[in-house]
């Protein structure tokens, strides 16, 4: 086995924002030399890696130049080279994901064409190359109004995802590749963590469930264990090992669900790296989620996913009406409260609905957890 630890093996990681942090808190656990490309100089991983480079993820020789020296290169975040990641892996670098996995997600037409080859159950859909042929679909009833828009590129926290009720909506969209998806019911969006290595060893976390922000379409709430029923859970389960290893995935991957009126699970989207809504994992599983990926992308034993405790996350996103210097307005008082950890991710800048870090809330009962986390958003706010 090779020596990652206390050696010179280095790791490479594109991208710098709070899921590399998190990450890095993992590698410094085990002493693995870290080196990080970012192009904001103040990006939240600059002061906790062995070496920072800052630079465009999406340019070829950027990426390339950067990892020519690291073994093992990982993301997260998607939006990042893939030719340089694929002459990067030519050249015995190895890429987790692989950039063929990153390549079937990052566009997500392409990712919603591929569960359809695959068999994996996801809601209808139709791609368009543009606003114009999407106008011309309804024009000729090919396409019935109301469906959810979704900008195939750069879409994240509730950018690129908007419900088009009237044909007005659409004058506020881009004209770019994009998809039409029909709406689906659903009684709960759930979501699927599945931890694979390169061995094929899998391991899913349990299912967790979604609160949504009316408004900024992010996550609010994520609890752990989701309330549902074990038959569900464990359909759900199912579907994100399929998932997974349909798109071969090293490392980890965050299957997000619908659960329908009926009880049928569909795939919405996917994103192969830790993701939000593994955040409870710090504190309230055997193995968190950063730990995980790492297990996974060396090759190395996975490790428990089971919970010690029941957990919720509540994402801190910057406050309405507050532009400017960050002020985490009574962070003392949520931090009086019984199992309730803050998260600040580093990032000295606050703005509407920007993800400036998380509060975890651990206790026996879920839905005691649920009530101290509606405590907490209540309490703290996220101003300049």
């Amino acid at each position: 086995m090779p020596h990652y630890f206390s050696s010179d093996f280095t790791l490479g990681i594109l991208g710098g924002g709070q899921l590399g942090k998190m990450l890095l808190t993992e590698t410094r656990k085990f002493d693995i030399t870290t080196k990080v490309l970012d192009p904001s100089p103040d990006a939240p991983c600059h002061i906790a890696c062995n070496t920072f480079v800052q630079g465009n993820l999406t340019d070829f020789n950027t990426v390339y130049n950067f990892g020519k020296d690291v073994e093992v290169l990982t993301i997260e975040i998607e939006n990042v080279n893939v030719e340089a990641l694929e002459k990067l892996q030519t050249e015995g670098v190895k890429v987790y994901p692989s950039p063929q996995t990153i390549k079937n997600i990052q566009n997500k037409a392409t990712q919603k064409q591929f569960y359809a080859t695959h068999g994996i159950p996801t809601a209808p859909f139709q791609v368009f190359q543009n606003s114009e042929s999407l106008k011309k679909a309804i024009n000729e009833q090919q396409l019935t109004l109301p469906f959810v828009w979704k900008s195939a590129r750069f879409g994240y926290d509730g950018n690129g995802v908007k419900i088009v009720r009237q044909l007005t909506d659409l004058n506020l969209l881009p004209n770019d590749q994009c998809i039409a998806e029909s709406l689906v019911p659903f009684k709960k969006e759930l979501a699927v963590i599945v931890a694979r290595n390169a061995k094929g060893q899998v391991r899913t976390y349990p299912v967790v469930e979604m609160e949504f922000h009316p408004e900024a379409n992010q996550v609010e709430y994520v609890l752990c264990p989701a309330r549902i029923e074990e038959a569900v859970a464990q359909k759900a389960r199912t579907i994100a090992i399929q998932v997974a290893q349909a798109f071969e995935v090293v490392g980890l991957l965050a299957v997000e669900l619908f659960q329908t009126e009926n009880d049928e699970i569909l795939v919405n989207e996917v994103a192969p790296r830790p993701h939000n809504s593994g955040h409870y994992s710090i504190e309230a599983a055997y193995t968190n989620q950063f730990e995980q990926h790492l297990r996974a992308i060396l090759n190395l034993p996975l490790g428990s996913t089971e919970s010690k405790v029941a957990g919720v996350m509540v994402n801190l996103v910057g406050a309405e009406g507050y532009q400017g210097k960050v002020v985490y307005e009574n962070i003392e008082q949520i931090m009086a409260m019984e199992g309730v950890t803050p998260h600040i991710y580093g990032k000295k800048e606050t703005r509407p609905f920007r993800k400036m870090g998380h509060v975890t809330i651990v206790n026996p009962n879920i839905n005691k957890a649920r009530q101290i986390a509606e405590q907490v958003k209540n309490t703290i706010r996220v101003i300049a």
